[in-house]
């Protein structure tokens, strides 16, 4: 009697696991990686770069070609994609302080995602704080990320979390490819929906540690530079977009170094897509393929020798502009190559996730599901987006700026000027000018265009001084970006200020005097 009641209990177990697996809502799959260029894919016309399951995993679904960090530095970028909120209702950047643990439950995808029944599991870089010293890593059912989110190590054995993979892959890109299909593997079997999010390392510095089966990848080849290239990049920007560490560092991009930092560039990404092949193929293996939404995507870009600029953080393209694929097996768009030209962002991952669960998404999310998108790609959910720029190099103000843009438009306020350094605008017409060389925002021509996007300016200003979190740091900016007030008039935040300073300083103040010809002096 007991043996037949285990059997049925068994079946009944069974069959209620199988319904629930099968009640329509898919498992889903969200890669990203660390400083990826959004040309730096095969997919995107790049045919100097090796990215094969990449390029297919866009042929499969729908490839963006106009998605936006909207804070292109790694730790707000992350809360963004976390919570779909600015970085100014969020208050998390390196400078300023952690995501809150409210809103970290309240409003991140995976707390979402696990309240309505699906596991969880995280990989890789986490690349931010909460407050209260919130255990995050006991919030998912596996985890294999960093250690207490550090920029962890290209070599597996390093990462506390992912040593047991160190055997079999030594370097961290394919064990967190391996990480990915032991989880896949073991929620297929459990018959539960799973959402698993890996953060690949690649390709951020030190890019002198290359997987060695990667190493070998671009010997011999010459890649073009380009035409934002050097000085002649340089020469286009105004003073405030260089009064920052990407001009400080750009000799690592340079003539002398371009080739070589080019290479490891492309083979750590490489390496990165071998692993997201192990993660496509668990799917297949697992038989969950045909019901598992695949989304890649970056934390922000990389300069790469455009505009002369190492690092990412500025409003330029090369800079704020990521990758973004879905990939959904059940779309009426599945397999066709298509592409979206629209504007979105990582604002916008977090209410697409939860869509696709079926969870609806909290009011506060500025972002939007790109869901429709996904079906039909030649529709849009915007017109226009907001980048911001709120890191200031050695507690600086120096190059803080707002952007607004669109399909067809940039139009960049930095919000810095002194006696050397004039107040500066910028506006690209993006389709004529994709390299962003040819600054219009003086030429009378396009008057109309400049007044039409200093209005979006503002709405976007006036929405920041409503919205803000409650810190000092961002309720301040609401007037350091007022493009209306005179610079004269604007309290600065300069290194030292409020006891703070940095070894940097010289460097700074070298620069600054490089670029202006003159001594800088504080604001009394």
């Amino acid at each position: 009697m007991k043996k037949l009641f285990k059997v049925f209990l068994i079946t009944v177990v069974g069959a209620v696991t199988q319904a629930f697996a099968a009640d329509g809502r898919p498992n889903i799959v969200f890669l990203m990686s660390d400083d990826h260029k959004a040309t730096a894919m095969g997919c995107m016309g790049n045919k100097e770069i090796a990215t094969p399951n990449l390029d297919r995993l866009a042929g499969r679904g729908v490839l963006f070609e106009r998605c936006y960090a909207t804070s292109p530095l790694c730790n707000p970028s992350r809360v963004t994609t976390m919570t779909g909120m600015y970085e100014y209702k969020t208050g998390a950047n390196f400078s300023v302080g952690p995501l809150a643990k409210k809103d970290w439950l309240e409003f991140s995808y995976p707390m979402l995602l696990k309240k309505a029944g699906y596991r969880t599991a995280f990989a890789g870089k986490w690349g931010f704080s909460l407050s209260d010293d919130h255990d995050y890593m006991g919030d998912f059912e596996a985890w294999g990320g960093f250690y207490k989110g550090t920029q962890g190590s290209y070599v597996t054995k390093e990462n506390k979390y992912l040593v047991g993979y160190s055997k079999k892959y030594p370097h961290v890109s394919r064990a967190l490819g391996a990480f990915g299909s032991d989880f896949i593997a073991a929620s297929a079997k459990s018959g539960e929906p799973f959402c698993l999010s890996i953060s690949f390392k690649t390709p951020h510095s030190p890019n002198n540690v290359i997987d060695p089966l990667d190493q070998g990848r671009y010997e011999g080849v010459t890649f073009p530079k380009p035409l934002s290239f050097g000085q002649a990049g340089l020469d286009r920007l105004a003073t405030q977009a260089k009064l920052g560490r990407q001009y400080l560092l750009r000799k690592g991009w340079g003539p002398g170094r371009y080739q070589d930092s080019l290479r490891r560039y492309y083979q750590l990404i490489s390496g990165m897509d071998a692993g997201i092949g192990m993660v496509l193929q668990a799917l297949k293996e697992a038989g969950v393929a045909d019901n598992t939404v695949v989304i890649y995507t970056s934390d922000n870009g990389y300069h790469c020798g455009d505009h002369g600029l190492q690092g990412k953080m500025l409003p330029y393209d090369s800079s704020a502009q990521i990758p973004l694929i879905i990939y959904d097996p059940r779309s009426p768009s599945r397999g066709k190559k298509l592409r979206n030209s629209s504007v979105v962002g990582n604002i916008d991952f977090a209410p697409t996730i939860l869509d696709l669960a079926g969870v609806k998404a909290p009011e506060k999310m500025d972002g939007v599901s790109l869901r429709r998108l996904i079906d039909d790609p030649t529709d849009r959910v915007r017109d226009k987006m907001l980048v911001i720029q709120n890191w200031g190099w050695m507690v600086n103000d120096h190059n803080r700026a707002l952007a607004v843009v669109s399909e067809d438009w940039k139009y960049i306020n930095w919000c810095y000027a002194d006696k050397n350094v004039p107040p500066a605008e910028e506006l690209f017409h993006l389709k004529k000018d994709p390299h962003e060389m040819n600054n219009v925002a003086g030429n009378s021509d396009y008057s109309e265009t400049l007044a039409k996007y200093q209005k979006f300016y503002d709405q976007y200003h006036e929405t920041w001084v409503k919205e803000c979190v409650d810190m000092e740091a961002y309720t301040r900016m609401g007037q350091i970006f007022d493009r209306h007030l005179p610079w004269e008039q604007k309290k600065y935040q300069v290194n030292g200020s409020k006891g703070k300073s940095t070894k940097k300083w010289p460097d700074f103040l070298e620069i600054y005097k490089e670029l202006t010809g003159k001594e800088y002096k504080k604001k009394p």
